[in-house]
Formats: C-alpha cells, structure tokens, sequence
C-alpha cells in the first residue's frame, strides 16, 4: 500500500427537502454575483430551477443563467461561461444537473483564472499550476447520478474542433458543496439511468485493477460498493420514484468518485481514455461507451495479473473455479458483466451503436496523442494495443 494523503472538502448535504441547507450554504458564503449553470429543460420539470431560482432570489443574489450543457460538455459553451463570468463578476458558480454540467462549471472555473484558452490545460499544453488566483468556488445540486463529479478532482470536456475529448484533474476544482437529493432523479429515463450505473461502476473498476498489493481494505470496499450496484442498478430502472433504491445509486456514485476507494492505489484509467475517443468522434452516452469498452479492455489485459482478476471474479460475480481452470473462469466472469450490461439494455459491441472498423486506428493514434507513447497504469498499452481493443469490441 502506498503513502497517502485524504480528504474531503466538499460539504455534502445528502436527503429530501433541501432547500434551507441550499440557501446556508450561499448566504455563509457571501455570494453575490453567481452563474447559474444547468443543461436543458430536465431542471424545469423535476422542479429544481424553481427550488434555485427562489433561493437566489430570496437571498438577494444577482444570477446569470448558462444553459446549454450537452451530455459531452463542449469547451465552447465553457469559453462563452468564461467571459460572461469574467463581464459581470461573478464570484460563485452554481452547476445544476449531472456529471457534463459540473465539469462545464469546472472548466469555466479554470479558465477564469488562466490568461489563454482554457483548451491550454485540457491538452497539456499548460498546466493548473499556471492559473492566477483562487478559483471561483463551486456548489453543485446533481439530478443524475453517474459521473461523480459532484465531489471530485476532474473534468472532463470535448471540443469539436479536432473531435477530442479531454480532462484535467486538480484539487482546485471540487465543489465546495453538493446538494444530493434522491427525488430530483426521479424523472431521469431508464437508459439514462443504465448510462449513469455503468459510469458509476467504471470509476470502480478503474481503480480496482491495480498493480499495487497489499490493498485489501479498499479491494473489499470496492467489491462490496460493487455488488451493491449490481443489486440496485436494475431496480432502479423498475421502480424510478422509489426513494430508497434511488437513495444508493445516488451514494455509490458519489463514493465511486471522491478517491476514498483509491486511497494507497493506483488506478488504472486507460478504459476511460479509450472511451472518449468514442464519444469524441461518435457523441455516444459515457456510459454506454464504457459498457463496449471494459469487457474488451479486460479480455486484453488479464493475463498482465491473471489473480487480480480470478479474486474479482470470484469475489464480485460469485465465479467459482479450479486451479487448472483460470481461463475458464475469467471468460465467464466477462460474459456475466456483459449479462449486467445486457441486462440494462446497454450495448457490449461497437456495431450496436453503429460504430464499424473505418476510424479505429484514428481513434487509437490519438488516444496516446498529448499522453506520450502509452496509456493506463495496470497495463501500459500503445496504440497498437488500443487499437486491438476496439477490434475485440467490434
């Protein structure tokens, strides 16, 4: 287990009737000027733009709405955030929706405080540590639960100019606060439930499969946040105004995310990488991508830790095995996450998005571009290797 150092520094306001801990939050912090940041017309039907709109305004706040956010945020609508927060001040940052709202907000957040185009920091081009001055803070409300950003490091944004899909990861950028309250997600459509269950259990894999030993601690409170979610993700498709169902998919995403489940580990991410190239060129759901993505990423990759993956059959999909019976046992541990999948409604094959063999070798050339020669930490692969993934998910 390697050094670590923790915490959490988002104030988590977790359950029903929200609104009193929402309106503390901003008055404590002498907001004054907010950008009011959300995606489309899902905020006006679950009753959460009224819940905001009320607040700020029986606060005194002055509020300048950015709507817009589209499920792969795009760095263009955080340049327009940018210069509106820049032109009126503004001196706090509300994100209302999911994981694509949050790290829009991110993104605006790191680009008022840096004198080029925020895309710089995105590519590497220059890094957070050249920003200027604090960051303008973030308070998240999440209506879906799936990407975790809610109380994470990262953001993630793509730009159609090149078709990339891009992120950047600091300390500086998570929220101050975060309204979670199961209710608002009562509206969400069942496939985008499924999208946001397979986000949440890909944080989890990532870090799962590491080079690191000796992590038994958080191997098991991986394992047991995953089993959960295999028990919860279909109910939660079933029964969407259901509280309590909704209640720990909610949690689980938050605590796939936070990086308390990666405390003395490293994980690996190149799953991640590899999907945003889909994403990037095809505009596919996250979520969907990476139910394609991890069964072919782990039918390449076991034989780097063949163990590694036996104790995850075994011990999260109940895959029972001889000594003699590794391969045998690894094979049906993928088929039964791609029964999960399935049972979802998810897709496990590129074709059932139709996504053929024409841009796979450009979608691996540029994974690795502004990453060196290689991505991920379990397995180093190049792009020739990424390039034999997507062809076993074809």
């Amino acid at each position: 287990m390697q050094n670590f150092k923790f915490s959490v520094p988002t104030e988590l306001i977790f359950g029903r009737e929200p609104e009193a801990a929402f309106k503390e939050q901003l008055k404590k912090r002498n907001v004054k000027n907010v950008l009011f940041h959300y995606g489309g017309g899902s905020i006006k039907k679950n009753g959460v733009y009224d819940m905001v709109s009320e607040a700020l305004k029986d606060l005194g706040i002055n509020s300048f709405e950015l709507s817009g956010v589209q499920p792969n945020p795009r760095v263009t609508l955080v340049r327009e955030g940018i210069e509106l927060c820049r032109k009126n001040n503004v001196d706090f940052i509300l994100a209302i929706g999911g994981g694509s709202v949050i790290d829009s907000a991110k993104g605006i957040a790191a680009g008022i405080a840096y004198d080029g185009d925020v895309w710089d920091l995105y590519i590497g081009k220059s890094q957070m540590s050249d920003l200027k001055g604090p960051l303008t803070p973030i308070g998240t409300v999440l209506t879906i639960p799936a990407a975790g950003s809610e109380s994470s490091p990262s953001s993630v944004v793509s730009n159609d100019e090149g078709l990339m899909k891009r992120d950047i990861g600091s300390e500086l950028l998570i929220p101050v606060f975060s309204i979670l309250n199961p209710e608002y997600t009562f509206t969400l459509p069942a496939y985008q439930v499924a999208c946001g269950c397979s986000d949440i259990m890909a944080h989890m894999f990532e870090r799962y499969f590491t080079k690191e030993k000796h992590v038994d601690v958080t191997d098991r409170l991986l394992e047991a946040n995953i089993r959960s979610m295999l028990h919860f993700s279909k109910l939660a498709q079933d029964f969407q105004t259901d509280y309590d169902i909704k209640a720990e998919v909610m949690w689980a995403g938050t605590i796939a995310h936070n990086d308390m489940l990666s405390t003395g580990r490293v994980g690996d991410w190149a799953s991640h990488q590899i999907e945003h190239e889909l994403s990037a060129i095809y505009d596919i759901y996250h979520g969907e991508g990476l139910s394609i993505v991890f069964p072919a990423w782990m039918r390449y990759c076991w034989k780097e830790d063949p163990a590694r993956f036996l104790q995850f059959f075994r011990r999260v999909f109940d895959v029972d095995y001889a000594g003699d019976q590794a391969l045998h046992a690894i094979n049906e541990g993928i088929t039964r996450l791609e029964n999960y999948y399935t049972s979802l409604g998810l897709p496990i094959r590129l074709s059932q998005v139709k996504i053929g063999e024409d841009r796979l070798r450009e979608m691996a050339d540029k994974c690795v571009m502004h990453r060196g020669d290689a991505i991920g930490n379990f397995k180093h692969l190049t792009a020739d290797d990424i390039y034999n993934i997507y062809k076993l998910a074809l």
